[in-house]
């Protein structure tokens, strides 16, 4: 018999007929009951075993995380807790789980940092299962919104010879041998020889190639993973994480923060309606958490009161100058509260300035625009009505309550002459990006875009606060594993 999914069986309008279920035991009680679930829901499925009639030795083996088959009748439940459960008839174990060798036992409570170490298993917890089934949804829902809107889905490359961000904390890829690397008469390696016969590295970036594409197909995005070789031990950081980056032709920097905004309101919108039952779990894990903490820190709003205030807000947008002058004034500045203290303008903005505007301040989201030139990348916009050592560019941040910045955009250098020289400023060498500088020469246009860490946007919608923990195998400084 074709099995049925648990969550199609607890939104099944009618009982009293056979079906058959597969899945994992969460637990066993009293010898009777199973709480079976299968990765479609939250949920668990309870399973009334009529243990006098099932033999020992089968009995012994339904433990925490056994997979079995199960074949019953689905009834009406009488227990509080579930609409239906099955009267079972037939029962099959299809992989033992060894009760005494299992490594997470749900009784004890593992904490987050020992699921890490057991990445290749957290996931049939109900937290990381609810946490995995949310970040389905928001992929689907980032495709869902571009293609919606007309935009065109390019898959911009992993291996790169470029350095799209200027910061040189990139991976090497190479197929050159570790001992004997061949050499040039200076004793510099000789990236001739090597496979691609120059340096390459893994991409940081598809914003570049990006935007090769939007001015020919007008809009585009892409949503893959990037690599950053930043050694940040951070609950914000990651070595290996996912990149949603759309670039538009003819949209300047008011348009960017608008489709911005108006991006992220939909992904949480489509998130919410799609996943309430899991987003409902992950708020009372939350609330549970939030207990152990001391009021003051505990936060304002619960997950879904979170959520929905994003939806319902319009995002401020306050000018760096702007922000620079109230961190200044602020009574975190004045008593040296802060790690980074703001002493003058052009100081780049760290965590705890992001988190104060927006959770502190404002109280809610900001987007921060036209940050000084010399803190923002190359192919930034440069404005011109600024006065000689506070140029600014026309970059745009979004800041988030407990994650900080999300999102970074701006819109882009169309001038040909401004970006040469720009990329002279910074000793980038135009032969190694001859290419991009041709999107320049040839029908150049006002363009911008904006990248989002898909991971960040993860965090805040499952209330999560370690970044870790909302990709399924995370690549951090000292640790590759699974």
């Amino acid at each position: 018999m074709k099995h049925s999914k648990v969550k199609t069986l607890l939104n099944s309008t009618k009982s009293n007929y056979e079906v058959t279920v597969k899945g994992w035991v969460r637990t066993f009680r009293n010898n009777q009951f199973i709480a079976l679930n299968d990765g479609s829901t939250i949920h668990n499925l309870q399973c009334v075993v009529d243990f006098e009639n099932t033999p020992e030795e089968i009995l012994k083996r339904i433990t925490t995380s056994a997979a079995v088959s199960i074949t019953g009748n689905l009834v009406e439940s009488k227990g509080a807790g579930q609409k239906y459960e099955i009267q079972v008839t037939k029962l099959e174990i299809l992989g033992d789980s060894d009760a005494e060798l299992y490594p997470i036992q749900l009784k004890n409570k593992p904490s987050l940092e020992f699921l890490r170490e057991k990445a290749h298993l957290r996931v049939r917890t109900n937290a990381f299962s609810a946490i995995m089934r949310v970040r389905s949804v928001l992929s689907f829902a980032v495709h869902s919104y571009f293609q919606e809107k007309g935009f065109f889905y390019v898959n911009t490359p992993i291996i790169t010879g470029s350095d799209a961000e200027g910061a040189g904390e990139m991976f090497k890829v190479t197929a050159l041998p570790f001992d004997g690397t061949p050499r040039t008469e200076d004793g510099k390696v000789n990236y001739a020889a090597d496979f691609f016969g120059k340096e390459t590295n893994l991409t940081v970036s598809g914003q570049l190639e990006a935007e090769t594409f939007a001015m020919a197909l007008g809009q585009v995005y892409t949503f893959g993973p990037t690599f950053r070789a930043e050694n940040s031990n951070t609950s914000r950081h990651l070595a290996e994480f996912w990149m949603i980056e759309p670039e538009v032709a003819f949209n300047d920097l008011n348009d960017n923060m608008d489709l911005a905004e108006d991006f992220i309101k939909y992904v949480i919108k489509f998130t919410v309606e799609k996943c309430a039952d899991d987003l409902k779990f992950l708020e009372g894990r939350l609330l549970d958490e939030e207990k152990q903490k001391p009021q003051a820190e505990r936060s304002e709003m619960t997950l879904l009161e979170k959520l929905n205030f994003v939806l319902q807000n319009d995002f401020k947008r306050v000018s760096y100058t702007e922000a620079i002058d109230i961190l200044k004034d602020s009574t975190p500045n004045k008593k040296k509260k802060f790690q980074y203290p703001i002493e003058a303008w052009g100081a780049d903005l760290q965590s705890e300035h992001e988190r104060f505007l927006v959770e502190k301040h404002f109280k809610c989201p900001v987007i921060l625009y036209d940050y000084p030139a010399k803190i923002k990348a190359f192919y930034m916009r440069l404005n011109t009505d600024t006065e000689p050592g506070k140029e600014t560019v026309r970059a745009m941040d979004i800041l988030f309550p407990g994650i900080g910045e999300i999102v970074g955009g701006s819109q882009r250098e169309e001038r040909f002459d401004v970006l040469v020289e720009k990329m002279k400023a910074l000793g980038i060498d135009e032969q190694e990006l001859w290419w991009y500088l041709d999107t320049r020469r040839f029908g150049s246009a006002v363009h911008s875009g904006f990248g989002l860490g898909f991971e960040r946007l993860v965090l805040f919608v499952t209330g999560m606060t370690n970044i870790r923990d909302v990709i399924p195998f995370p690549r951090t400084p000292m640790n590759a594993e699974f």
